[in-house]
């Protein structure tokens, strides 16, 4: 038979797209440096240096949810060619929900998930988890991100 299978990039020639740098790439020295395919497009990284190009060390990747409740910014929500878009860091970073209701609930549950860490900074002895209210957020974020 003939036809032509997808291959995986070599690990040189990988690269993933930062907002000031443009293109970088996993630094050899790295663990993930053979890894050629990784399940989310996101990672976060530690450590970014220049030499023959951009590099980055100390990388793991990061999926979808994790990257909305955690990361950095405001969650914005917008209607776009049909399609409900969250958006971070300025609409830099966009996700496309399954619909309106999982959108809004996504966005929600960042708000209280900052609210929460608010309350903790102001009080460091509270507990989360005794909290009923803490416990209710920190449940739903733990369901959320190990069912996705």
């Amino acid at each position: 038979s003939t036809g032509a299978v997808k291959m995986q990039p070599k690990a040189e020639e990988l690269k993933f797209v930062t907002k000031n740098d443009g293109y970088v790439h996993i630094h050899p020295s790295s663990v993930n440096y053979q890894t050629r395919h990784f399940e989310s497009p996101y990672l976060v990284y530690h450590e970014k240096i220049k030499t023959s190009r951009v590099f980055i060390r100390d990388c793991s990747m990061v999926s979808v949810y994790p990257l909305v409740l955690l990361g950095g910014g405001q969650v914005h929500m917008q209607l776009l060619k049909g399609d409900f878009v969250i958006s971070l860091d300025d609409g830099w970073i966009r996700f496309v929900a399954a619909s309106h209701q999982v959108g809004e609930l996504v966005k929600e549950l960042r708000c209280e998930l900052d609210q929460l860490l608010q309350d903790k900074i102001k009080n460091p002895s509270m507990d989360l988890c005794m909290c009923p209210r803490g416990s209710r957020i920190i449940g739903m974020i733990v369901k959320l991100v190990t069912t996705q």
